[in-house]
């Protein structure tokens, strides 16, 4: 199938804008592939010092044969139910390596936060600033420079962005990403969020909710709704870093291990002097348009609006909202996985999985096929399907799908769109994923409210004032305006807490939705919202402007996020000034201190919310 003219048209576009500054990345990436191995240059007392910990047999392998070292950067803890696996993995890999005539160690670790956890607390102020964190922690682990080759372990939400940022900045290297796969299937869930919805109307206790949650979250592995977390592993799918179908296959299945082992093989195939392919070379702008079609074809997180621009620039390459606006006008909706649809992700794998997605976007000429990835059959390897057949990994066509509630061909789509709109107006640039709303919800228009926190926000839905308003405002609705949430002011957390509330109004008939220049979970879904709004209100963003009793029109159809006053109305609106006592209460406590340097220095939302690149 001929590519299709809008994917080569944004394409080019990047390649355009991204020619200078893809071309010194991959001038500083040929140079450091062009090195001789540092082992075999390096002082003897560097080389003693860094296989000293290694049994005798390893250090022979390393410095008289020869062979080639792999470096494994894990994400492991087990706070987090998808890392918990990877306790065992470097043994795995580190035995798969000897069988192949060589050697592994463990680089270092890289902090992992659950977004779970901290959903509405102190901590989530952090979460965003992780990722940053994982990138800078996966070069110091890859800093001794000892290695042929590396690992990633991660699964979930900034660590894989973080992992993959930082790995492209050690672009010589060959590298092969290794997830641990979702939890198997419990509470559905849609029957979750209808417990959440019952909590916050004070119709269940405690008790009943948290039986609800362990219901849901029972077992290791990544949460099983598509979010983040999943969306990353579809993502890697779709770059080609992966071994081929590993996204989704549970932690305790017989085939986890196999894939495992062939993340070593695979990755031990394009060391130096086999195929070149060294990740700074397998990430490219093909790939990273790839990456963004199968987000849209997926109805993915909207977190990956900022991740995957990050990702981009760390390989020299800039993208921004209008590329993902563009695609999202042509790529079509072949999923429907919570909070899309009712499936779980292991609804999803049963019914083909990124097997069959990718296949069916090659198909279409809605990606690109002449790519380079981990493995020598380039991406159409990433359109088959894994199992095990005597002992042995065999991959077989994806076919049709499984389950054509869940998954569809790109002929007869659920969507013939991405679902993904670009909001623009006087309240500034946002992005909306209406995949999850209700089609007749998809525009509004009603009077402001303002809030300088989520917490005021549930303040007002507990005392009953916020369905209060919706009646007596004429309007029969409200628009939330959540401000001070972006990066320079607290982070940019996610609001995934406020879903639940909305979510009850929306249900009683009102016309609900939020705007902030915050985040939303990629969990979330339902509720109308304008999220990443850019420049953020701290930054002197449109949002410091707005009053509550403005009228605001959101319009997603139309790509519309407008308050209706008049141009010299608002020019003349004064700025509104972030409250001196909440911007010490955020930049305080639970190690956000330590995090003021990546809010002075943090680009905003559609320029990836970058902490490392100079403004």
């Amino acid at each position: 199938m001929a590519l299709h003219p809008v994917l080569d048209q944004v394409t080019r576009r990047i390649q355009e804008r991204s020619r200078a500054s893809r071309s010194d990345y991959l001038a500083q990436v040929d140079a450091m592939a062009a090195r001789p191995p540092q082992v075999r240059t390096m002082g003897c007392a560097n080389v003693a010092h860094a296989f000293a910990a290694l049994p005798g047999t390893d250090k022979i392998r390393i410095v008289e044969e020869k062979g080639p070292n792999v470096g494994i950067v894990t994400a492991y803890n087990d706070v987090l139910s998808a890392h918990a696996p990877f306790a065992h993995y470097p043994d795995i890999l580190k035995d798969e390596a000897r069988r192949n005539g060589a050697t592994a160690q463990v680089a270092g670790g890289v902090p992992a936060m659950c977004d779970g956890v901290t959903q509405g607390m102190p901590g989530m102020e952090l979460s965003l600033f992780s990722r940053d964190t994982i990138a800078m922690s996966t070069a110091v682990a890859l800093t001794h420079d000892t290695f042929d080759a590396a690992l990633m372990l991660g699964v979930c939400d900034k660590i894989v962005p973080g992992l993959l940022i930082g790995a492209l900045h050690f672009g010589h290297l060959p590298m092969v990403f290794v997830p641990a796969g979702p939890m198997t299937s419990g509470l559905s869930n849609s029957d979750k969020a209808k417990v959440r919805e019952q909590a916050a109307q004070g119709l269940v206790g405690r008790q009943e909710l948290l039986a609800a949650e362990n219901a849901a979250y029972h077992d290791q592995g990544t949460c099983t709704f598509y979010g983040t977390a999943n969306s990353n592993q579809m993502l890697l799918e779709a770059m080609g870093l992966h071994v081929p179908g590993t996204a989704f296959i549970n932690p305790a299945d017989a085939e986890r291990e196999l894939l495992t082992r062939e993340a070593m093989r695979t990755v031990l195939s394009i060391t130096r002097g086999r195929r070149f392919a060294p990740i700074g070379h397998v990430v490219d702008e093909r790939c990273i348009v790839n990456a963004m079609v199968a987000l849209l074809a997926t109805g993915g997180s909207t977190n990956h609006l900022i991740h995957w621009v990050a990702v981009a620039r760390a390989a020299g390459i800039v993208i921004d909202w209008d590329d993902f606006e563009q695609l999202s006008s042509v790529v079509p909706l072949l999923a429907r996985v919570y909070p899309n649809g009712s499936a779980d992700v292991n609804q999803f794998q049963a019914a083909g999985g990124p097997g069959y997605v990718i296949a069916q976007l090659l198909q279409a000429g809605l990606m690109h096929g002449d790519v380079l990835t981990v493995r020598p059959e380039g991406l159409t390897a990433f359109g088959r399907i894994p199992r095990v057949e005597n002992h042995q990994l065999q991959w077989r066509d994806a076919g049709i799908s499984g389950d054509d509630t869940v998954l569809r061909p790109a002929s007869r789509p659920f969507s013939p769109t991405g679902g993904l709109k670009l909001l623009k107006g006087n309240l500034g640039r946002s992005v909306i994923k209406i995949s999850a709303v209700p089609e007749d919800r998809h525009a509004l228009r009603a009077p402001a409210w303002v809030f300088d926190s989520q917490d005021e926000l549930q303040a007002a839905f507990k005392s009953g004032a916020l369905e209060q308003a919706c009646q007596t405002n004429g309007f029969n609705g409200v628009v939330c305006v959540v401000r001070w949430q972006g990066p320079q002011a607290n982070g940019m957390p996610e609001l995934h807490k406020l879903t639940p509330p909305l979510a009850v109004l929306q249900g009683k008939g009102y016309a609900v939705a939020l705007v902030t220049d915050g985040r939303m979970s990629g969990a979330s879904g339902k509720v109308p919202a304008a999220i990443h709004v850019s420049p953020e209100a701290l930054a002197g963003g449109p949002l410091a402007k707005v009053q509550s009793g403005d009228v605001i029109v959101l319009d997603a159809p139309a790509g519309l996020l407008h308050a209706e006053l008049t141009d010299a109305e608002w020019q003349a609106r004064p700025l509104a000034v972030m409250p001196a006592e909440l911007q010490q209460a955020n930049h305080r406590g639970l190690g956000r201190e330590l995090f003021a340097g990546f809010r002075r220095n943090a680009l905003s939302a559609e320029e990836g919310a970058c902490t490392w690149l100079l403004k």
